[in-house]
């Protein structure tokens, strides 16, 4: 996920002040049965696939012409700031799980009819990060999480006959695999820079650690936190893992090659790895994440939003509805390979049958999301630098979150 730039935040900040006053304050709602066009933002390769499902759904609703722009996610951010502050936000728009609180705060975002979209038929994370101040403001549309991506042609070099189960025996595997398979690092997680804590998130988690409490308090520095960044660190001061990571750089080559065997990845990897290296089918598979005390992995993904101000709400809610029902999402992995945030969308086709994809299911049951806020990517931006001070030597794992616990106390709200 991009992060906001300093700039986009104060901006972001000064807009909030003006919108929450106004939000909803739409004029009258078209009705659904009406001629109408719809506006629609859709990022990364979901705002290119979204086209194609928006020229069927017209051919069956004849009346709603839906207009999508696909958006970088490289922009998608400021875009989204800018069209709030201006009034000028699309009748539906993807919201990015680090993006919800803050428009939401804002009072830009239309709250969901929770009688008619029902929670339970959602994974309770994916749910989680559509809400806001008790209130649910998106519709999930899919999730995303990391499980273990791990050679199985090397893990016999290295005399492995299991994925690790536990965060122990992962720094074991990774060990065994330079030792004995003569791999050049043992486990590939990000050392630092942006979204490094989307790496420790698993650790963290499994740990019983959070960033943020229920309480919407920062809990950063408590004693589960630290014996995770800890075990984070650990792969570094081991030299099993790199603590210099290029910018932009790929881990599938890597992977491919046998240099790298075993990273956290999300579900879309598989796909790269089935076209893009073929000479390794067969030789890799994907395991849940290691327990600490548990096994728990991070929550990602998109929710699909109504603007407040749209006058086609009535319509836009029916357009929402067609996208995040279980035949939609079945049919949105097909396109996309995007996991179903609606989970009845997995009792049917390879969702259901395909063994990889069932270590993803039940990942999902478990997953957690940090709460919704405002300032969340400035929040997780303290994390970022912790992690970095614990991987490159610089700090221990108590005193680095310690600061960053100091830091995000006056950010949370």
């Amino acid at each position: 996920m991009h992060r906001a730039t300093p700039a986009a935040l104060a901006l972001t900040v000064a807009s909030a002040l003006t919108l929450t006053a106004c939000g909803g304050s739409g004029g009258a709602d078209v009705d659904a049965d009406a001629e109408q066009t719809l506006t629609v933002w859709a990022m990364g390769t979901e705002g290119e696939k979204l086209a194609e499902v928006a020229d069927g759904y017209e051919k069956s609703h004849p009346n709603i012409t839906v207009k999508v722009t696909p958006v970088g996610w490289d922009v998608a951010h400021q875009k989204l700031v800018a069209a709030a502050a201006a009034g000028k936000l699309p009748d539906v728009m993807q919201m990015g799980g680090t993006y919800l609180g803050e428009f939401a705060d804002m009072g830009v975002l239309e709250p969901v009819d929770t009688k008619t979209v029902k929670e339970g038929d959602f994974f309770p994370a994916a749910w989680e990060q559509a809400s806001y101040d008790g209130e649910t403001y998106g519709v999930p549309w899919y999730v995303d999480t990391r499980v273990l991506f791990y050679r199985t042609d090397l893990a016999r070099k290295a005399g492995l006959t299991e994925p690790p189960a536990t965060m122990d025996e992962l720094l074991e595997a990774a060990q065994a695999y330079q030792d004995k398979a003569k791999t050049k690092w043992g486990l590939s997680v990000q050392p630092g820079g942006l979204d490094t804590v989307q790496s420790f998130y698993p650790f963290l988690y499994s740990a019983g650690g959070e960033i943020i409490d229920e309480d919407g308090k920062a809990a950063v520095n408590s004693p589960e936190a630290v014996k995770a960044l800890e075990t984070y660190g650990e792969f570094f001061a081991k030299g099993v893992s790199e603590k210099a990571v290029r910018p932009g750089y790929d881990v599938t080559k890597d992977f491919n090659t046998g240099d790298v065997p075993m990273f956290f990845g999300g579900p879309w990897i598989m796909s790269l790895l089935d076209e893009n290296y073929p000479d390794v089918k067969g030789k890799w598979a994907v395991a849940p994440v290691p327990a600490d005390k548990e096994s728990v992995s991070m929550a990602g993904g998109s929710s699909l939003a109504v603007s407040a101000d749209s006058e086609h709400k009535a319509a836009a809610r029916e357009f929402i509805s067609f996208l995040t029902d279980a035949k939609g999402q079945a049919d949105w992995y097909e396109r996309t390979r995007d996991l179903p945030a609606n989970q009845q969308a997995w009792t049917s086709g390879d969702l259901a049958t395909d063994p990889r994809l069932k270590v993803w299911r039940a990942q999902m049951e478990t997953a957690r999301t940090t709460p919704s806020q405002p300032r969340l990517t400035e929040i997780t931006s303290k994390v970022d630098s912790a992690i970095e001070s614990v991987t490159q030597g610089k700090s221990g794992a108590k005193a680095a979150l310690d600061k960053a616990q100091a830091e995000i106390e006056g950010l949370v709200e």
